[in-house]
């Protein structure tokens, strides 16, 4: 990736992330999924973030398209999928999802947002369709974590 692309990238993936942050601020942890969805959604919109909201990504096998398709939570700018969680703790089952995601939809960026915890978690994921491990996994260039802490957030 050249050096102009990847700062742009960091600017959208800032953006998203601190729309979760504010969406984090106002309603805390406990509420369902569905409802930091709608509420990103919100946020996305009044942030002048360009998304949409669950679309579907093909998925092939062999170079056939298969009848089940992949819902991420949301794109944001056409090239950064944005998976929204609501959980105490993140699992690898969650990190294989969003590199599924990018994996099927050829997207090199995601962001893994959890709105679970007490403090407001996010996992941005870079994948390079070039390299695999042995297990046939896309191989994850750049993995970050960041939690806010409530210190951080009255600062925010």
């Amino acid at each position: 990736m050249d050096y102009q692309k990847e700062k742009m990238r960091d600017k959208k993936t800032y953006a998203i992330i601190g729309a979760a942050m504010e969406v984090h601020r106002e309603l805390g942890c406990g509420f369902l999924e569905a409802v930091y969805q709608e509420a990103l959604g919100i946020e996305f919109t009044d942030k002048e973030i360009p998304f949409k909201a669950k679309p579907e990504i093909m998925i092939e096998y062999k170079g056939k398209p298969l009848k089940k398709k992949y819902e991420p939570d949301f794109t944001c700018y056409d090239d950064v999928i944005v998976e929204i969680k609501a959980m105490a703790k993140l699992s690898s089952n969650e990190h294989a999802q969003i590199i599924n995601y990018l994996k099927a939809s050829k997207i090199e960026v995601g962001l893994l947002i959890n709105f679970g915890s007490k403090s407001l978690e996010y996992k941005r994921f870079v994948y390079d369709p070039q390299i695999k491990n042995i297990n046939h996994y896309p191989q994850i260039t750049q993995i970050t974590q960041i939690k806010l802490t409530d210190q951080d957030k009255d600062h925010g």
